[in-house]
């Protein structure tokens, strides 16, 4: 079957599942809105629709009610949202003045098992795998769901990623059932990804064959050389080989570097060029998509009403950048009060979008939205001058997946293979398409602050912090508010892991939790 743009393809319907995760969950605050006891009839292209949806909606009636995950506030369960949380508050790149509960132990690195955002996303995640398990359950005699069956594979891979990546040792669940799943070490859920990834691939569509806003083979490409760069993380043994085999893949498949860079976070970055570098987006539009997460998340809350027009009527005014997120633009601590058109010609780099108007470079009150410099990376507002189509709810797709990670896992991995001059062609491709000056040769430590430069606030810097050895356990690299000190103070190691959610362990005694917690 052809779906023409999931994004208007939404199911705006209640999904009774046997089970949704790895426990009976009972009456917790919070899990995923699964009746234990009934079963509908199984609907093929709403679920399958539904697998994609749960990282670009939150519930089944809009913006708000009937939400998936209850015991939150619905906008704030949005898959990205909490996925950006998770991989950018604790690290170098990004504050947020927010006293919702949640935050500020995000921005500090001070989070315990009981914490109501990090098992949210735990839910989220559960959630996604559940309605994947659902749909290959439902479909192994569908002799027309091949390519849905390899899609819904690879996004139960990308959840199991995520979940792998957050909280370590998770239970592995690969049908809907009641009972209490056992738990799974990291390196066998990482076994797990790895065979479905292979698998699944042949039968997914060629790169830029399918329809927008699906997979396709270069997006299960792209995650086995995500899942290899960090091999090391994940296994104690390094991949960088395979990491390389993978990331050449995607170099190869037909996806290319868009110009200019800031077209990849514009209204319509679905038809203005980004979409040749996006291989996999999470779709957003203003009318069809109404969302309180992701691109809305994005743009609203790293705005305030004083920044240049970002084509929305919403100004949170919450997420802004630490003053080491500038320092990669701007060595010597003397980034300028100016806006982000003039910053990035200052700072000689496409990348530095970044306003600093009124704003202080040292976020001295966390409270403050003006201590901090704002991103202005993200906007509606489109390439053509064209009208968004909503007010206030966006139509930027989420870049989510882009090609340009490629380019860096072949520049890392090459350079840990000890093999720098076949490195530095990425990194130059990336820093002639900023507009930015080239180096003779490039350190991994270089490479680093490359991530951090080409991903800022993209929500992922976290990842790449741990696999650098810079996050948790580290002893020479410090941020403001590092650890909940003006002068940024180390955690221990084990904060490289999200701990198993307290009420997650309380209803499947099967569950033990993470070293630390």
């Amino acid at each position: 079957m052809k779906f023409y743009r999931l994004k208007h393809l939404v199911p705006a319907v209640a999904f009774t599942l046997a089970m949704g995760t790895s426990s009976c969950i009972g009456d917790l605050n919070v899990d995923p809105t699964i009746d234990k006891s009934t079963s509908v009839e199984f609907n093929r292209d709403p679920i399958f629709a539904k697998i994609y949806a749960n990282m670009a909606l939150t519930g089944n009636i809009g913006p708000a009610g009937n939400g998936d995950i209850d015991g939150i506030d619905e906008g704030t369960s949005d898959f990205f949202r909490q996925l950006w949380n998770m991989n950018e508050l604790p690290t170098d790149e990004a504050v947020c003045c927010w006293g919702d509960a949640g935050v500020p132990e995000y921005n500090f690195a001070q989070w315990d098992a009981s914490h109501g955002m990090m098992t949210a996303m735990y839910y989220r995640l559960y959630f996604g795998i559940t309605m994947a398990n659902y749909f290959l359950e439902n479909t192994v005699d569908d002799a027309t769901a091949a390519d849905l069956r390899a899609e819904a594979r690879f996004l139960r891979a990308l959840y199991y990623y995520y979940a792998m990546d957050f909280y370590g040792n998770i239970p592995l669940i690969v049908k809907v059932s009641t009972e209490q799943a056992e738990q799974s070490d990291r390196k066998t859920i990482y076994e797990f990804i790895e065979k479905e990834l292979l698998e699944c691939v042949d039968d997914m569509k060629e790169p830029r064959t399918n329809t927008y806003g699906r997979a396709d083979k270069a997006a299960a490409w792209l995650l086995l050389a995500r899942l290899y760069l960090n091999a090391e993380v994940y296994t104690g043994t390094p991949q960088w080989g395979l990491a390389v085999t993978y990331a050449e893949k995607v170099l190869e498949s037909g996806y290319t570097l868009c110009k200019p860079y800031k077209n990849l976070f514009m209204g319509d970055n679905d038809t203005n060029g980004a979409q040749n570098e996006i291989i996999l987006p999470i779709l957003q539009d203003g009318i069809d998509i109404q969302n309180y997460g992701c691109g809305t998340f994005l743009i609203a809350a790293t705005h305030k009403t004083d920044m240049n027009n970002a084509g929305t009527s919403e100004n949170w005014a919450g997420n802004r950048a630490r003053k080491q997120m500038m320092s990669m633009f701007f060595p010597n601590n003397d980034a300028p009060n100016v806006d982000e058109n003039e910053m990035v010609r200052q700072a000689k780099d496409d990348r530095a979008l970044f306003y600093g108007k009124d704003r202080e470079l040292e976020v001295e009150d966390i409270s403050n939205f003006t201590h901090g410099y704002s991103c202005a990376k993200f906007t509606n507002k489109y390439s053509t001058g064209a009208t968004p189509k909503d007010a206030k709810f966006v139509d930027m797709d989420v870049p989510f997946m882009r090609v340009a990670e490629a380019y860096l896992i072949l520049a890392e991995a090459k350079t840990r293979l000890e093999l720098p001059n076949e490195a530095k062609p990425y990194i130059d491709d990336l820093r002639d398409r900023a507009n930015a000056t080239k180096q003779p040769t490039y350190s991994l430590n270089d490479i680093c602050d490359e991530w951090c430069r080409e991903f800022a606030f993209e929500g992922r810097r976290r990842i790449d912090l741990i696999r650098f050895g810079k996050f948790g356990g580290n002893t020479d690299y410090v941020w403001d508010w590092k650890g909940g000190t003006k002068e940024g103070t180390n955690f221990d190691a084990y904060r490289n892991l999200y701990p198993i959610p307290t009420k997650e362990r309380v209803a499947n005694p099967n569950l033990e939790q993470n070293f630390g917690y």
